[in-house]
């Protein structure tokens, strides 16, 4: 069971009509872009005749289908922070950087910002909101286009490095995806400053 239906409760308490929704999808695994989103409802009393809320919380058919109507229905943008740009600044400003990057690149320009988690990022004015993919219907719409859209990146990869799964793992350190590390190596795609990747980079480096 769903405790938690999201709204545009968040939304009608900023005050403003221009309130994007921002979340980001792929921290955690260890490969591929992190890949933010932006969404603007154009009004809150809108007829959504789709399931969204937490990208988490719904099916790959359920997703695909939000995902639609959601670029069919609002103003949004994604954006992403690359490998390299991931291991510059680290995964915590990475993901700041590509909320910012998808906002500026949003057709209108927001007056506030729901964010989703518990860091604003430095460019954007408005509200974190812990858990806010099961609160705010802007950010359970950004967060199901980041995680499509970042899914879609690492099964179009995929079809250039089948051996390590990205199209089922989506970069996650599983059991399998590290085995396929060990056997295969890393790649220009790999976050090298994550630790099971800096691990293999170490003993390649010793067994020289």
């Amino acid at each position: 069971m769903v405790k938690d239906i999201p709204d545009f409760s968040l939304e009608i308490a900023s005050g403003t009509n221009l309130v994007a929704g921002v979340d980001e999808a792929g921290r955690g695994p260890l490969c591929g872009p992190v890949v933010a989103a932006a969404v603007v409802f154009p009004r809150f009393d809108i007829e959504i005749p789709v399931v969204i809320r937490d990208s988490k919380q719904m099916t790959a058919r359920q997703r695909a289908v939000a995902y639609e109507w959601i670029i069919a229905n609002t103003t949004w943008a994604v954006a992403q922070c690359s490998p390299a740009e991931i291991d510059e600044m680290n995964i915590l400003w990475a993901s700041m950087c590509a909320m910012e990057r998808a906002v500026e690149k949003l057709e209108c320009n927001p007056v506030f910002c729901l964010v989703d988690g518990n860091r604003l990022p430095q460019k954007l004015h408005g509200l974190t909101v812990v858990k806010g993919d099961a609160r705010s219907l802007s950010i359970a719409a950004a967060s199901i286009l980041a995680k499509e859209t970042r899914d879609k990146i690492m099964s179009d990869l995929a079809q250039q490095f089948p051996e390590y799964g990205w199209d089922k793992n989506a970069g996650y350190p599983t059991k399998s995806h590290l085995q396929a590390i060990e056997k295969y190596g890393i790649n220009s795609h790999y976050r090298k400053s994550f630790g099971p990747v800096k691990e293999r980079i170490k003993n390649e480096i010793k067994n020289d």
